[in-house]
């Protein structure tokens, strides 16, 4: 950039804005911000229909747990919804892995000629599992982090703690500056 100015970045809640207290804004300011930031809409949060029973149980649980972040609003749902999908589809290629992991073929069974068959089918199996297994990670991976679900996008969601700040008795410094107590 010409000028040595510097990239503005993405938009920050006011509340983060305050909390850093890297701003200083007018009390009209702060409150104008209040007013026009989105704030997500719960009222109707709501499970879809395609999910099943345990996921629609398990989407209740995470939803709830956005909620009192603040960060899961109705618009969400299908997000949520996508990553419970796929991370069920995760675990249930991990399942299939172990279950093939301890029907591995033996020698002493099949004969000299059919563990080798035996054992190209058994490998090609594995192939395919661990395939799925890694494409339902990603899918699940990358839905969690849209929600905030991973450690690496908490880090990045920063929701601001306010500390209450004893009140100081504006006395006080009168009492100091005149040798007082």
């Amino acid at each position: 950039m010409k000028g040595g100015g510097t990239m503005a970045g993405p938009r920050q809640p006011i509340e983060l804005v305050e909390f850093k207290g890297k701003k200083h804004l007018t009390k009209a300011e702060i409150e104008e911000r209040h007013a026009r930031e989105l704030k997500p809409c719960t009222d109707e949060i709501a499970a879809p229909k395609y999910l099943t029973g345990p996921q629609k149980k398990e989407f209740y649980k995470i939803a709830a747990q956005l909620e009192k972040l603040k960060i899961m609003g109705e618009t969400d749902c299908d997000a949520l919804a996508r990553y419970i999908t796929a991370q069920g589809l995760y675990e249930q290629a991990v399942k299939d892995l172990r279950k093939l992991g301890k029907n591995q073929p033996s020698k002493d069974e099949l004969g000299s000629k059919g563990y080798y068959d035996a054992l190209e089918i058994y490998y090609k199996s594995m192939d395919s599992a661990t395939q799925r297994q890694d494409r339902y990670f990603k899918q699940a991976q990358t839905a969690a982090a849209a929600l905030g679900l991973t450690i690496s996008s908490r880090c990045r969601l920063v929701a601001p703690v306010v500390e209450e700040k004893p009140k100081e008795n504006k006395f006080s410094k009168f009492g100091k500056a005149a040798g007082g107590k």
